[in-house]
């Protein structure tokens, strides 16, 4: 089954649904907050040693100091409405897996849901194992199927992948970074020999940005088909500008906790209006 066909698929069935999520005008009650995805929405190295740490992550974290998407919902006196923030981002995750973290989501009553996956499809042994963007649009697209058949009224957000060359950019003249990377080897498809511009390594870098940039672009699809229900962040992480100041000192790859509010800064925009509806606002008692 081809990718055109999986969407195409995808979109007839939201058309065909009595329970359209699509319309997005009515009363939205909003309950349970769910961050999906990797490591980045895991809060991996944020606050300790190789561990995630959930309480800084973007989406669903309550660290004051990140401004996550469900502590800005708090801001906005939406809190008493609120049943709980979940976190069942999986560090090493792939496309592979967002179909078993939306299925938890499904089980936890997730009503708007954050999806942030695609570093580790890109992040290979070797370039030849990176996902195939065919099987990472169809994951994506079969995962949000799942959310919409079960969770009719819910929302999604979907975060653009980041651009894993402005992370080799920033980092490659840092001696500490390089041995970081080389050492743990991470992300070797982009950064493995940080310091060589040879024209092989400069075209393999070439080459992973674009799958990465085509990644984002199975995203807006995904997401124009399943409709005004959800949103694509049009690439603001992808295109965000970000330093070492945002990344641990532990593997420079992982967002610290300033990378996280980042993140959030750049992100929760895009949803804004979704939650300042009065309909989102506490029932008068």
């Amino acid at each position: 089954m081809t990718v055109l066909t999986v969407v195409a698929a995808f979109t007839a069935s939201l058309a065909a649904s009595p329970a359209a999520a699509s319309d997005v005008r009515g009363p939205w009650r909003l309950a349970v907050v769910a961050a999906l995805g990797d490591s980045i929405s895991a809060g991996f190295n944020a606050c300790g040693w190789y561990v995630s740490c959930r309480s800084r992550s973007w989406s669903t974290g309550d660290d004051v100091g990140v401004q996550s998407h469900y502590m800005r919902l708090l801001d906005l006196d939406a809190g008493p409405a609120l049943g709980g923030n979940v976190n069942l981002a999986v560090p090493g995750t792939t496309s592979a897996g967002l179909a078993a973290q939306v299925e938890q989501a499904v089980e936890r009553r997730a009503d708007y849901v954050t999806v942030l996956v695609g570093a580790q499809d890109a992040c290979a042994s070797q370039e030849r194992l990176m996902t195939p963007v065919s099987v990472y649009e169809r994951r994506v697209a079969g995962a949000l199927a799942t959310f919409r058949r079960s969770r009719p009224g819910g929302r999604v957000f979907l975060a653009s992948v980041p651009d894993l060359k402005r992370l080799w950019r920033v980092g490659r003249d840092n001696l500490i970074a390089r041995g970081f990377w080389a050492i743990g080897r991470i992300c070797p498809t982009m950064l493995a020999k940080a310091s060589s511009e040879a024209p092989a390594d400069r075209a393999r870098r070439d080459r992973v940005r674009a799958r990465v940039a085509a990644y984002n672009a199975a995203l807006s699809r995904v997401c124009a088909a399943y409709g005004p229900a959800c949103r694509f962040d049009g690439n603001a992480l992808f295109d965000c500008p970000f330093t070492l100041n945002h990344v641990s000192k532990w593997d420079f790859f992982h967002p610290n906790a300033a990378g996280q509010r980042l993140i959030a800064q750049r992100t929760y925009p895009v949803v804004r209006d979704w939650f300042e509806q009065p309909a989102l606002q506490p029932e008068s008692r």
